[in-house]
């Protein structure tokens, strides 16, 4: 088993370093100037050095940290390798530079709408990684980013019912992401983070569903009572037993109801005769 992986792990390193291999000569092939290409850069040199105190001012140049230089030189990438931070040197004739800001970029998704008119907008955070992807593989990385973020969160809405909409936002949020993440790749982007912010409803929709709810409410409460009246009756079917066993249990039953009368200090008082104390004067 050891061996077995051993051999198996060469093989891929082997298979990495084939790779790499063959995208540095590709690199190389791809970067070469050319016999005129060399000619302009040794004048563009010789140029430099006569006129050195001079264009020591056009020759070096400057990014901040969170910028990166990425160099054309007579409209191919030098050296495949963004410069900076710090100082770099550039040929003033044959070189020109595009610079590119790392720092995380936000911004808003406007309102999208999806089949029930539901209008959903959101945040993207996202960064360039590759200096050199973002300059040669797009136009305008930012805004591509923009617009393709509209076109993600419009198609993630149109999966999604209205539940889902209104419940599942970091669903929806996360699909984003990963599709974003993958469209975005190839122009050495990373988007970091994808957030809904707002879900606004048109007030034709929120009467409705206030309307369906207030309709729960009362069907529940309709079935809470009906419940509870079960349960009263219930219970008074089960006092009536017990009561009917014992005819004095009775006679007490209506001592306490005359003592709650009482207790209300009302003018009047029905007081219910029990059948059962006229029975006896009835039979005699």
């Amino acid at each position: 088993m050891i061996s077995t992986t051993s051999s198996t792990a060469n093989m891929v390193t082997q298979g990495k370093l084939e790779m790499n291999s063959t995208d540095n000569v590709q690199d190389k092939t791809s970067s070469g100037l050319g016999c005129f290409g060399w000619i302009l850069v040794i004048i563009s040199l010789l140029f430099i050095g006569a006129t050195f105190p001079l264009t020591l001012f056009m020759c070096v140049k400057i990014v901040k940290e969170y910028e990166r230089a990425v160099i054309f030189r007579l409209g191919r990438i030098a050296d495949r390798k963004a410069k900076g931070p710090g100082l770099f040197f550039v040929i003033p004739c044959t070189d020109n530079f595009v610079k590119v800001d790392l720092r995380t970029v936000s911004f808003d998704i406007p309102p999208q709408e999806d089949s029930v008119t539901v209008c959903v907008d959101g945040v993207v955070y996202f960064r360039i990684q590759c200096p050199i992807s973002s300059v040669a593989n797009v136009t305008d990385a930012h805004s591509s980013t923009r617009l393709l973020a509209q076109t993600t969160l419009r198609n993630v809405l149109g999966t999604k019912n209205l539940a889902e909409v209104l419940s599942d936002r970091e669903g929806i949020s996360h699909n984003m992401q990963e599709s974003l993440d993958e469209a975005t790749d190839a122009w050495g982007i990373k988007v970091e983070r994808v957030e809904i912010k707002d879900v606004k409803l048109p007030q034709q929709l929120q009467r409705a569903m206030a309307a369906e709810a207030e309709a729960s409410r009362e069907a529940r409460a309709k079935i809470i009572a009906a419940e509870g009246e079960m349960k009263a009756s219930r219970a008074l079917k089960e006092a009536s037993l017990v009561i009917s066993e014992s005819p004095s249990g009775l006679q007490l039953r209506y001592l306490q109801t005359l003592n709650s009368i009482a207790a209300e200090k009302n003018s009047t008082i029905v007081f219910p005769l029990p059948i059962d104390m006229l029975q006896s004067f009835m039979r005699k």
